[in-house]
């Protein structure tokens, strides 16, 4: 079993850059770790994952032109970088893991959740 815990998150004019940290409790050598966001309203969003040590990254639709996923295990972190952030990427974001072989887009395949954190885009 692992704990996940997201930091990084905030408010951020449109155009700016976030990255967010997730650190685990445990080791993450044997996870995929991912990434999702719900904003108000609105049902949970796949954005990106990343396969055990780094052997496979998947990312949700139209995800990849602005947001990088990596991981560091000798951390225990997986990262996710928001880059020309706007408005409509207001949500909460959520760390993610499982200790799956596959990477899936949907949340239900993912067992361990942090808590979120919320990143705001405005002016």
């Amino acid at each position: 079993q692992v704990q996940l815990e997201e930091s990084g998150g905030g408010l951020v004019q449109p155009g700016g850059s976030l990255k967010l940290s997730c650190s685990a409790s445990g080791r993450t050598d044997d996870y995929i770790l991912g990434w999702f966001r719900q904003a108000p309203g609105k049902e949970r969003e796949f954005i990106a994952a990343i396969g055990r040590r780094g052997s496979s990254t998947y990312y949700g639709d139209s995800m990849k032109a602005r947001f990088a996923i990596s991981r560091d295990d000798a951390k225990q972190m997986v990262f996710l970088q928001l880059n020309n952030l706007s408005p409509a990427d207001t949500a909460v974001y959520y760390c993610t893991a499982d200790s799956g072989w596959q990477i899936y887009r949907s949340p239900s395949a993912y067992h361990y959740w942090g808590q979120g954190i919320q990143v705001t885009v405005s002016s």
